[in-house]
């Protein structure tokens, strides 16, 4: 699963253009040898090396429970890059509440994604995908 955010930078403010992707499996060495993280990028503003890591342990699901509300499922440690908006594509997966049908690689860059689950007779489906970052 990736994540694809547009980032900025926290030291001069220079928003990327292009979209960002950040994969859980991918790591940088970060300047100096302390350590790794999922991104380490130089903003072409001011030079500054700036990076994001996914704090794998905070990765939560989004249950039809949870539905028509903003709960917290994941969390990054950001030095220098800081995620200002978010753009859901392929690869969520979803599994029927009542059923347990899986329905896998679902797409949601249109915010939207619906489906039929054969064992309900049901239809289902993800509508009006929103996102906020919360900053701690």
């Amino acid at each position: 699963f990736m994540f694809i955010f547009q980032l900025k930078c926290g030291n001069c403010g220079e928003v990327s253009e292009k979209w960002q992707y950040l994969r859980l499996m991918d790591s940088a060495p970060l300047k100096g040898g302390r350590g790794s993280a999922t991104m380490v990028q130089k903003c072409k503003l001011c030079s500054r090396e700036n990076s994001i890591d996914i704090l794998s342990q905070t990765i939560k699901p989004y249950n039809a429970e949870d539905s028509e509300k903003f709960k917290t499922i994941v969390e990054f440690e950001c030095r220098g890059l800081e995620p200002v908006d978010f753009q859901p594509q392929a690869g969520f997966a979803a599994e029927g509440a009542e059923s347990g049908t899986p329905f896998n690689d679902i797409n949601l860059l249109e915010k939207d994604w619906n489906d039929y689950d054969e064992k309900t007779k049901e239809s289902v489906g993800i509508y009006e995908v929103t996102h906020k970052f919360v900053k701690c």
